[in-house]
């Protein structure tokens, strides 16, 4: 990781104890160096965002969480984190004296990570999608199959049915479903 986004993660730690955002997090971000390389974008402005995406989550009632995201999540309640995480963000890009022609799209694409089901840029297109590949992973379906009472044939059968819906560009889509025949193969090699 280079220094100043270890830097960013540094400062972003203490804000991503809730939800076990800490594991989606670093989950996204090699998710995001994978679409950096096959789809382009900016790696200054997509990995910023990616470790900073969920920081305003803290700012939200643990109690309400479950009910803020997830299969039967509500928009209104998940804005809260978007709008939250935006304040956070800025201060920990001024901290790290990141560059301040690039704040504005990292925290445009922060402040509509969830909401905004469109891409405004590939920079946007490749933080969504990387933080969606992260549901696609054995870590994290075992925490969202506790976290809402969901088998895993439940919780995968959700996953399929969003995939082309969540994912904006192909190179994701194609890794969506490369993690989920792995997860499907893994529950099948478990039970025999």
């Amino acid at each position: 990781m280079r220094t100043v986004y270890q830097k960013i993660w540094d400062h972003a730690k203490p804000h991503l104890k809730t939800r076990q955002n800490d594991i989606h997090t670093l989950s996204a971000m090699e998710f995001a160096y994978q679409l950096l390389e096959k789809e382009g974008g900016r790696e200054e402005i997509v990995i910023p965002a990616i470790v900073l995406h969920d920081v305003g989550w803290e700012k939200f009632p643990e109690h309400l969480q479950s009910r803020a995201f997830g299969p039967n999540g509500s928009s209104e309640l998940n804005r809260i984190h978007e709008v939250e995480g935006v304040k956070i963000a800025i201060k920990i890009l001024e901290k790290v004296n990141y560059d301040p022609d690039l704040i504005p799209e990292i925290l445009d694409i922060i402040d509509g990570h969830d909401s905004r089901k469109q891409g405004i840029s590939l920079n946007d297109k490749i933080v969504k999608d990387a933080d969606k590949l992260t549901r696609y992973t054995m870590d994290i379906i075992r925490i969202n199959m506790k976290r809402f009472n969901y088998t895993f044939e439940q919780f995968t059968g959700w996953l399929q049915s969003h995939l082309d819906k969540w994912m904006l560009t192909d190179t994701a889509k194609e890794m969506a479903r490369q993690e989920l025949k792995n997860r499907l193969r893994e529950a099948e090699k478990d039970s025999t």
